[in-house]
Parts: C-alpha cells; sequence; structure tokens
C-alpha cells in the first residue's frame, strides 16, 4: 500500500500544485486545502490517471491521502487489476 500512497500522493502533488515534502500520507486534505470540490477534482484526476471510475459515494472516505490511497485501491480491485 506504501507504494500506492506514493502514487496518490504524486497525483495530489500534480493536481493542486503541492510541493510533495509538505505531504504528509495522514494529513487531512483540508489541512491541504482541498475542500470538497477539490476532492471532486482529484476523484476525476484518478480516474484519468488510472483509467478507472471511483464511485461519488466512496468521496466521503476522501479524508487523507491514505484513504484516498484505499478507495483507489478498491476500486482497481472491482475492475480486476
Amino acid at each position: 500500500m506504501s507504494d500506492r500512497r506514493a502514487e496518490v500522493t504524486k497525483v495530489v502533488c500534480d493536481t493542486f500544485r503541492l510541493d510533495p515534502a509538505l505531504v504528509e500520507p495522514d494529513a487531512p486534505l483540508e489541512e491541504l486545502g482541498i475542500d470538497s470540490k477539490g476532492r471532486i477534482k482529484l476523484l476525476a484526476a484518478l480516474e484519468i490517471y488510472y483509467g478507472v471510475t471511483i464511485d461519488l459515494d466512496r468521496l466521503d472516505r476522501f479524508t487523507d491521502v491514505g484513504s484516498v490511497a484505499e478507495v483507489l485501491a478498491d476500486a482497481l480491485r472491482s475492475e480486476g487489476r
């Protein structure tokens, strides 16, 4: 899962133009300046980057990088990857 967290951290940093050194895996997304609209933007970026569909109902689980990585891993598993 740590590799997945690193990948998600990269997507977060690229999407929101953040310094990777400042992004802790367990820091709340709000502390990174990512609000509810930002979580939707992040979901869309992950779907594009990974070619996966993530149900909007899962958006409430986007609380930190680690939880985003878990949701992504679940979506990839459900699509057989």
